[in-house]
């Protein structure tokens, strides 16, 4: 028999049980254990529980020991929502828009996703590879166990297939798990400057057939705003991506009402991400279908617009998760304690609902809820200790980070030592 691994006396096991994704109220259950311990064996969870009972129930078995005294041991933190793999960096464009200049009408001169995708197209493979290794690590030791990862640097056939093969590699040699969507349609290519539909037809016939038969992508996500793809041309690309086997995501309404959060309602999407300008009726149709609404406030922060209404979408039955919108341009930062930080004291969660966002709804939103996102029997033993004995502290000591210990799969994968 394995050894066994066996975490013991955590003053909080935040084990975020139940069924995902967490709705409303349930948002606040976050299944905390007094005295808490975890019997890991391989990489699975096969208990939690309190310290005495599973003392009591493998006594005497041969057990790798940690002694969480004094500290809160929870789910591995899911950031739901990244652009990682890219080449090049916009500083100058970040010192443009302090002056004022809005993103759109960055966009309009030619900086923006453009500036990254030319980068990214000139970029070799070993530096891409190089560039991940390097952001998944500070990823890590901020207890992020998975990511999602987008594509859309390449806009072209060529490039998107580099971006993700990338991710690929990346998930073979080093321990932060990354789920690959593709996203071809992040801006209009500037040959197809006023023909967006036609750039999705290019989409759909060279692209999308060549993505799902390599397997690359779990997912398909368009950026569905005004000026850049309409709601009529994000339908056509994310149903045509369905009957290849990918499934929907898509940015919506993050700087102008456009309906992007009903269209994911109507076409089943698992996530609607942004959301800074959802309608009423959009809160509504996602709550309907526990579409899972995936709020990146560290982007809200960085281009000083409004916060996504994060309450009254709680409040209304939206499950909302939690992420960093990682990229180059409109939020440069991995960071999840700016996250926890803004989500509380600018967004109005309560310390356990941003738990929630970042475990369990997070797995819902990349599609994970069976596998990770919560410390119960069964689940992959994806772990981080905080130096804290509370999940209180998460918000409390504004924008630290308290992580400790991370496990993956079973296996400590970084400490702070």
């Amino acid at each position: 028999m394995a050894k066994k691994l066996f975490i013991k006396h955590a003053s909080e096991l935040v084990t975020c049980a139940g069924s995902f994704p967490k709705i409303g109220n349930a948002m606040n259950d976050i299944g905390i254990i007094p005295d808490g311990a975890l019997i890991i064996e391989n990489d699975t969870i096969i208990a939690a529980g309190t310290t005495a009972e599973l003392q009591q129930k493998y006594d005497g078995e041969d057990m790798t020991v940690i002694d969480a005294t004094g500290k809160c041991v929870l789910p591995g933190f899911i950031d739901a929502h990244t652009h990682l793999v890219f080449a090049g960096n916009r500083s100058e464009e970040f010192s443009w828009r302090l002056k004022g200049m809005r993103y759109l009408d960055i966009m309009e001169r030619g900086g923006g996703i453009m500036n990254t995708v030319r980068a990214t197209r000139k970029a070799a493979k070993t530096e891409l590879l190089e560039l991940g290794q390097s952001r998944l690590k500070a990823m890590l030791a901020m207890g992020v166990t998975t990511v999602e990862g987008k594509s859309g640097y390449g806009l072209d056939l060529i490039t998107e297939i580099k971006q993700l093969e990338v991710m690929q590699e990346l998930n073979k040699n080093q321990p932060v798990e990354i789920i690959p969507t593709f996203m071809g349609a992040h801006a209009v290519l500037p040959e197809y400057k006023g023909r967006s539909g036609e750039f999705i037809d290019y989409l759909i016939t060279e692209v999308l057939p060549v993505v799902a038969e390599s397997k690359l992508a779990a997912f398909c996500d368009i950026f569905c705003e005004q000026g850049v793809f309409s709601v009529d041309e994000s339908r056509r690309l994310l149903l045509a991506a369905q009957k290849l086997g990918l499934k929907s995501k898509l940015h919506a309404d993050e700087i102008v009402q456009l309906g992007g959060a009903e269209l994911a309602a109507e076409i089943g999407a698992v996530s609607a991400e942004h959301l800074l300008h959802i309608s009423d009726q959009g809160i509504e149709r996602m709550a309907e279908t526990k579409t899972v609404g995936v709020l990146l406030p560290a982007t809200a922060f960085s281009l000083r617009e409004q916060f996504a209404p994060a309450r009254k979408m709680i409040d209304a039955g939206v499950p909302v998760a939690l992420a960093t919108d990682f990229n180059p341009g409109s939020c440069y930062t991995s960071s999840i304690p700016l996250v926890i930080a803004l989500a509380a004291l600018s967004m109005h969660m309560t310390p356990a609902e941003i738990i929630t966002a970042l475990t369990a709804n997070a797995a819902a939103a990349v599609g994970a809820a069976e596998r990770i996102g919560s410390l119960e029997a069964g689940k992959q033993a994806d772990i981080i200790i905080l130096e804290e004995p509370s999940h209180l502290f998460l918000p409390y000591r504004v924008g630290m980070n308290l992580v400790e210990t991370v496990i993956k799969k079973g296996n400590v994968v970084w400490q702070n030592k």
